[in-house]
This record gives structure tokens, sequence and C-alpha cells, in this order.
């Protein structure tokens, strides 16, 4: 796979010792979730974490989240390709889209501070089939991303230590789906704080050390890529790569946010006036990766490393300049990232389908008296936990199942589930400034971006043909936008007021009513019976008061006689007392 010039030896990692760290891993994973078992179940819990995770907490998940396999490899490869022009187009728009949707994230928790989702806020502002095309492209989404970071994952571990690659991708599946599944949100949140810290400290210590195996010259050597071309932003190589690389990425990087559940899931779990903070932070934290990964692909470029796969540069130069127990942190660091990415996709996954397919069949009187007659779809339904949960095995398994398509590569699949994300950029953007948009066109825009602009931006890409990529890239970001956009004013007009009801909730209005209505029962039969009591009560001391006069007055009759009694024995006395003298 690797050589140097010198002929340096390299040493992989043996199957056992693979084995043996992913093993370590997970099992360290599971014992943390372990903790977290003690939350109840709710679907707050399980979808939003309840809307109290404290926000370094979620700074540092999403940061991880936002690490996936391009920023892991795609930096190491532009670094060593396509030199610092490469690195430039793709470091940029990764921190600055972070940056850019704080402001955003912020203002959508504002309109909806009790949020679930955010294809949901499109429901109710435009209409079930807007809905429909914004739950088509956040299914796709998440089910391509997830692919890619098993088929990145399942790359590089079967190159390093000869683990077969279909093996990986099912135990990179199965171990998040696992402590997703247990405790939802919150265990992805907690563990992806502790991969982060964990690829943050394994990176900085990795520089110093190559920076002392290769050299600084290697470093400046290296700026243009291991042919030398790519030091110059407006050179021809420069410009080539702008429009080849450069446009599609910054697209598909801007519109990764805000199409993407995963980063609206995170938006609505962290405390409401935390947001902005929270978002600002991951993107610094963040930074950490590309950067230092794009040093290691130009040490390989500087010192001449000959490397036949591309994707795999990060990995080559760890191997040719680090010593063997540095690989073992790679390794780990390697299998942090992606599955950082991996349990976020499938808790967005979860929050989706147990908030918005769970609403919309609730919401169809057929769905309704379908799910209440049949057992299998009352099961998988009926619960809002219960359907998350389907969902994530569900999107699992396709996933394992795309992952192993032959010939399928980390960047092509990248780029074209970026092309995805950007269909409903403008269209989220435009919603949450509040910008008039008709359904009509909302619908008709996504949906040509999605059939027109894709299929060529996929085609360009295939065949290699720069300006069809340029172009299929621009008209699917743009056309949705421009389509949607309402061009007439309103007419003025009587304002009319349009009530929708939800089933759901009406339900849940109604059991809360019933639960008030027994709970006023309950209150009046006991100040019923208080009364009672109270008038027993009344009766007892009126009695009591007739027996107390009775008393006084027998009293007052008993001093009398006793004063008179003792008058009569003191004239008495005296008389006797008289007579004496």
């Amino acid at each position: 796979m690797l050589h140097l010039k010198n002929k340096r030896k390299m040493e992989g990692l043996s199957s056992l010792e693979g084995w043996a760290l992913i093993a370590t891993y997970f099992v360290a994973m599971m014992l943390l979730v372990v903790f977290l078992r003690k939350h109840k179940k709710t679907k707050e819990e399980f979808l939003v974490a309840n809307r109290s995770m404290p926000w370094l907490l979620t700074a540092f998940s999403m940061a991880a989240t936002w690490v996936w396999a391009p920023s892991m490899f795609v930096a190491s490869e532009k670094a060593y390709t396509q030199g610092i022009v490469g690195v430039f187009w793709f470091v940029v728009p990764n921190v600055l889209t972070l940056i850019l949707f704080a402001f955003f994230a912020n203002k959508m928790r504002k309109l909806r501070p009790e949020g679930w989702t955010f294809s949901d806020y499109i429901r109710e502002k435009y209409s079930k089939r807007c809905h429909n095309l914004f739950l088509i492209e956040s299914f796709g989404l998440q089910t391509m991303s997830f692919a890619v970071q098993l088929l990145a994952g399942a790359t590089i571990f079967s190159k390093i230590t000869g683990i077969s690659f279909t093996a990986t991708t099912v135990v990179m599946a199965l171990c998040p789906l696992a402590y997703t599944f247990a405790s939802g949100i919150r265990s992805s949140i907690i563990t992806d704080f502790w991969k982060m810290l964990w690829i943050v400290i394994v990176l900085l210590l990795g520089l110093p050390i190559m920076f002392s195996s290769a050299g600084p010259e290697a470093l400046f050597n290296g700026l243009g890529g291991v042919s030398g071309g790519f030091s110059d932003l407006f050179s021809g190589n420069g410009l080539m790569v702008t429009l080849s690389f450069g446009i599609p990425t910054t697209i598909g990087l801007l519109s990764g946010t805000f199409g993407d559940q995963m980063f609206w899931q995170r938006v609505f779990c962290v405390k409401a006036d935390k947001v902005k903070r929270t978002m600002i932070t991951a993107a610094f934290i963040f930074a950490v990766v590309p950067i230092s990964l794009a040093v290691f692909g130009f040490f390989a470029a500087g010192t001449g490393l000959a490397i036949s796969d591309t994707q795999l540069t990060n990995v080559g130069a760890v191997m040719a300049f680090c010593p063997k127990w540095f690989l073992y942190l790679f390794f780990v660091l390697i299998l942090s990232g992606l599955i950082s990415t991996v349990d976020s996709i499938i808790c967005a996954v979860s929050s989706v389908a147990g908030h918005d397919v769970v609403k919309r069949l609730a919401m169809n009187e057929k769905w309704h008296e379908r799910i209440q007659k049949n057992i299998f779809l009352f099961i998988l339904f009926a619960n809002e936990v219960r359907a998350a949960r389907f969902a994530m095995i569900a999107v699992t398994i396709v996933a394992i199942l795309i992952a192993n398509i032959p010939g399928l590569t980390i960047l092509y699949l990248f780029l074209l589930y970026g092309t995805l994300r950007s269909s409903v950029m403008l269209p989220t953007v435009f919603a949450i400034l509040g910008k008039r948009m008709s359904e009509r066109g909302l619908f008709y825009g996504i949906l040509t971006s999605m059939i027109v602009g894709l299929p060529i931006f996929a085609y360009g890409n295939f065949a290699g043909n720069i300006p069809m990529i340029v172009f299929g890239s621009l008209f699917t970001i743009l056309a949705s936008g421009l389509m949607a956009i309402r061009r007439k004013p309103l007419k003025r007009g009587p304002v009319e007021m349009v009530v929708k009801i939800d089933r759901l909730e009406m339900d849940k209005c109604i059991e809360e009513i019933k639960a008030i209505g027994a709970e006023y029962l309950r209150c009046a039969e006991k100040m019923e019976g208080q009364i009672c009591a109270f008038q027993a009560l009344t009766e007892s001391a009126r009695e009591t008061a007739k027996e107390i006069r009775k008393s006084v007055y027998h009293y007052k009759q008993l001093r009398s006689s006793v004063y008179l009694v003792r008058q009569k024995k003191q004239s008495k006395f005296n008389h006797k007392r008289s007579r004496r003298k």
C-alpha cells in the first residue's frame, strides 16, 4: 500500500491487535452508557435529553459529529495531492459552516423552544407534501452518511490490520446501535465528549512527533502537494481545484448543518440560552482536526512518501514517521471519529421517525385505524420511543448493505450526499428568516433540485466533467430557493384563520381533560366529606356550648350559696364574740 523513497520499514497492526483495540474501545463505551440507564426513557428524554444538556458537553459532541469520514481522510488526501489549495477549500468552509449555523440555530430555537425536528416545522408552516420531501432528504442523507462512515472505517481497518471489510462494517454499525438503542441522544452526546477529547489529545501529541521525525523542511516542501504545483490559490491549478472541488464542497458543507437532523437535534437538546455559544465553541474545537491531519499530509508530500491509495494518506504518514505505539492511539482516534458520527446519525433517524413519522400516521385516520387493528403496526408505531428504535435498526441494516457495494469511494459518496443536502439549504434559510415562500414553489423547487440537479452532479463526478459538476451543484442549491420564493405581493383581502387539528395532540388534550376531570371529582368528594365532618363538629360544638352554659349557671348558683353560708357563719361568730365582751 505504502512505500518511502528511502525504503523505510513501516509496520501495520495484526488482525489480533485490531480486534483487541476494537473490542476494548466498544466495551469502554458500553460501560460508560451503563451509568445512563437511570434516566426514564420518555420521548423527551430519548430524543432531546429533556432539553437540558450542558453547553460544553454539547459543543464537544457537535464537533465530534462534524468529524465525519471526509474530515478525517479528505483533509490529508487534499494536502498530499493538491497542497494548500485543496486544504483551504476543505478546512475553511468546514469551520465557517458551524459558525454560520450558530446564528440560525439560535434563531430557530427561539422560534421553536419546544421543537423536535426542522422537518416538523416545515409541516406546520407549509404542507404535508413539503414535509414528505424533507423526510426523503433526511432519511436519504442519514443513510448515505452512515454508509460513508462504515466505508471509510472498513477500508482503513482492513488495510491496516487485515480484518475482513464486511466484518468491520458490521461491528462498527452494531456497537453504536447498541448504546444509542439503550439510552438515546444522551448516550450519544456524553460518549461523543470523551471521543472528541481523545481525538484532540492524540493529534496534538502526534504533531511534534512527526515534526521531529520528518523535519521542518518536509512541511514547507509539502505545501504545494506531492507534485509541488498547488501552492497558489490563483494559479491555473488553483482555479481548477476551485471549480472541481472548492465550489461543490463549499455548497455541500454550507448546506451540511442546515439540512441535517444530526445538528438540529443537538440544537433542541442544549439549554435554549446556550445555543449560539455551543455552536461557535464547537467550530473552534473541530478546527483542530482537519488542520492537524492536513499537516500530516504535508509531511507525507514533502518527504516524497509514495502512497498508492491517497484516501489513506494520514495512515501512511503515521506509519512512516511515528512509532508503533502511536499507531495504536491513531487507530482508536479514527475509530472514535467515525463512531461519533455514526451514533449521531442513528439518533437523528430515531428523532425523525419517533416524532415526525409517528405524528403523521396518528393524524391520518386510515393509518390510525390500521395501527389500532394490526398488532405488528401497533408494536412499531403506537409508541414514539419504540418507533425510534425500529428506525435505528432499519437504517443500520441499509447502511451496511450500501457500504459493501463494490467500487464506492469516500469522496464521491461525500460529494453526492452533500449535494442532496444542498437541495433544502435555501428553503431552510428562508424559513428561519421568515421570508415569504409559496407552498407550491417550495415543493416543486426541492423536487426539481433532487431529480434534475443531483443526477447531473453525480454524472459529472463519475465522468470527470468539471462544467457538469459545477452546474449540477449550483443548480441544486439555487433551483429550490429561487422557485420557492414568493414573487408577487400578497393581495389584500379578508383575513382567514385556518385551524389545523392534530389528531395526536387532540387525543393528548382529551386525555389531559379526562385526568383533570377525575382529579376534580376526587377533590369534590374530599371537600364534601370535609363539609360533612365540619357540620358534625359544628353540631357537637353547639351541644358542648349548651353544656358549658348550664355548667356556668350551676357554678354561679353554687358560688352564691357558698357566699350566703359564709355570711351566716361570720355573723354568728361576730354575735358570740360581742356577748363574751
